[in-house]
């Protein structure tokens, strides 16, 4: 197992990247301004599964494939770019609702009513206050969608695992380590996104939704330009 100091070393710098802002980070945010804490949540799960999933492919040796193959690499490149894409045109399209009703309890017919859109605008926008599963499945798809993400677990992982050791428990170990860090940094910015909301106008959160929108463009930018060493 690792020593004490190269866990110390790992924490240290998966909690810096962690801290850095990505695709899963504007979405949660997204998420605690425009929907609450609790399609957050779902959002978080779908991050980790897929940043579990790589974890995992990375044990299993696939992040070095996919380094040795310039084809794959593009193809999953595409789709990574191509997706980033699409949910910044989400997010930059959604109309929200009247901050007065989006928190409000709907206990009968007339409530649910009341929260119901009321321009045709806001109806046709899927992406202002998303399902549990619309959250959880767009988070998925942009954290295992993102070949530099495997690529850079890849090179990272294995530095903190002891070669003489059994290596499938140091990588359970790292895995754990990091989504539990994650998790609590994906907390952060929906708490953040939650508490926007609070002070914002209605201009304000489209301002934001927008803002993350445009951070989904640059990410897109940065992996269609990304040139492997």
């Amino acid at each position: 197992m690792p020593t004490t100091t190269t866990l110390l070393l790992f924490f240290s710098s998966s909690l810096l990247l962690a801290l850095t802002p990505g695709p899963t980070m504007l979405l949660t945010l997204s998420n605690g301004a425009t929907a609450g804490m609790r399609i957050a949540a779902f959002g978080m799960l779908g991050a980790n599964l897929g940043a579990g999933l790589l974890i995992t492919a990375t044990a299993l040796g696939l992040g070095g494939l996919l380094a040795a193959s310039e084809a794959w690499f593009n193809a999953l490149r595409g789709l990574g770019v191509l997706y980033l894409c699409w949910m910044g045109w989400q997010l930059w399209r959604a109309t929200p609702r009247a901050l007065e009703d989006r928190w409000a309890p709907a206990t009968g017919p007339a409530a649910q009513q009341a929260l119901r859109p009321s321009t045709p605008s806001a109806k046709s926008t899927t992406g202002v206050t998303p399902t549990p599963r619309a959250a959880f499945l767009r988070s998925f798809n942009v954290a295992i969608s993102n070949p530099k993400t495997l690529l850079f677990f890849g090179a990272f992982l294995p530095q903190f695992v002891d070669p003489s050791a059994p290596q499938a428990p140091q990588y359970l170990l790292l895995g754990l380590i990091f989504l539990g860090l994650d998790t609590l940094v994906m907390l952060a910015y929906a708490s953040a996104g939650r508490q926007f909301v609070r002070v914002l106008t209605q201009r304000g959160v489209t301002l934001l939704n927008r803002a993350c929108a445009v951070g989904m463009w640059l990410l897109a930018s940065v992996l269609a330009l990304y040139r492997r060493s």
